[in-house]
């Protein structure tokens, strides 16, 4: 079946959507990512507890500013058809600034991860988002 123009704009703008995503989260700018999201967000990753909210995401993020520094390269976007859900594949290259709580020591060390997010979109806004990377290989670059 071939897209119609309805599903091709909620594509566009959920694609449009992600990529200003990440290009804030490349940026730094928490402020803005947290406009990107819904009230009540949903915030897993493979490694840790589901978060929702907008506030228990800003703390996560103050988290990992503290600890790492991350820029994403290499983007993918995959978007629905009807443009509620979305993908996106990168390579995150960073740098471990200081030790995370059960992680090995900081000392400045640099990795680079394949990593892989799912989105769900509500209404023009990101209502849920699940990254999934390997752990283990992040801990033997930054161990080793």
């Amino acid at each position: 079946m071939t897209e119609t123009s309805a599903e091709s704009a909620a594509r566009t703008a959920t694609a449009a959507l992600i990529r200003d995503y990440y290009a804030a989260f490349n940026r730094g700018d928490t402020n803005t990512m947290l406009d990107f999201l819904t009230e009540d967000v949903i915030h897993d990753v493979n490694q840790g507890e589901r978060r929702e909210s907008k506030e228990k995401f800003r703390a996560f993020n103050a988290r990992m500013d503290h600890n790492y520094k991350e820029e994403l390269k290499d983007i993918v976007v995959m978007v629905s058809k009807d443009g509620a859900r979305a993908s996106a594949e990168f390579n995150v290259h960073g740098v471990y600034k200081n030790t995370d709580e059960g992680l090995p020591p900081a000392k400045g060390q640099t990795y680079v991860l394949p990593a892989g997010t799912f989105f769900a979109i509500r209404d023009g806004k990101i209502a849920r988002v699940t990254t999934y990377y390997n752990l283990t290989d992040w801990i033997t670059q930054v161990a080793g």
